[in-house]
């Protein structure tokens, strides 16, 4: 994995800024050019958190950007609260909501075809609580990208809507489009409070 993903991640890791030793690598994963999901499974329950740093982007003909989500354990019913957004390009800043009961979690957006060939979205996701039986799970995300001068820069949180401890993740691409190679995920346990 990258340097730029660990900087990366202690800079903007928020509250849970952590010690040296605190984290522990848990998996990493690579797009292929050929799946529109990447999945952690058999996450083991012996973390307080868990964080997901990416640098990513997808294939998806015809557009500059495409959103990504993400499913915990296999669950694809309504049990999700997709998105709470705040952004800002530089120029302008805006908050929206998604949907109360969705089938998945909004993470972002990242590059696609249409994008300049070298941009990649980078962020940091905290899946706060992710073992807890007895709470509903959040999310955070800290992410953006450049656009030759432009871009985006987004804080992103979701909701589960399930108090079972998450033992997989699955990461989605939008329609048609597949996670290129320029795509890598790693997660992290979190020690501590």
């Amino acid at each position: 994995m990258t340097p730029m993903l660990g900087i990366m991640a202690s800079a903007i890791s928020g509250n849970l800024f952590a010690p040296s030793g605190a984290y522990d690598s848990i998996a990493t994963a690579t797009g292929t050019g050929s799946s529109s999901t990447i999945t952690f499974s058999s996450i083991p329950s012996t973390y307080t958190h868990l964080q997901l740093r990416y640098v990513g982007r997808d294939d998806r003909s015809s557009v500059v950007t495409d959103a990504f989500v993400c499913t915990f354990n296999g669950d694809t019913g309504s049990n999700y609260m997709e998105y709470l957004l705040l952004q800002g390009d530089g120029s302008t800043a805006s908050a929206s909501a998604g949907s109360a009961s969705n089938t998945n979690i909004l993470l972002g957006s990242i590059p696609a075809a249409s994008a300049l060939a070298s941009t990649v979205a980078v962020g940091v996701v905290d899946i706060l609580d992710y073992a807890n039986v007895n709470k509903y799970k959040t999310t955070r995300n800290l992410m953006g990208f450049d656009y030759n001068g432009s871009g985006t820069v987004r804080v992103i949180s979701g909701l589960w809507k399930s108090t079972s401890a998450i033992s997989s993740i699955t990461l989605t691409t939008g329609t048609g489009s597949n996670w290129t190679g320029a795509t890598q995920f790693a997660l992290y346990g979190i020690k501590g409070n």
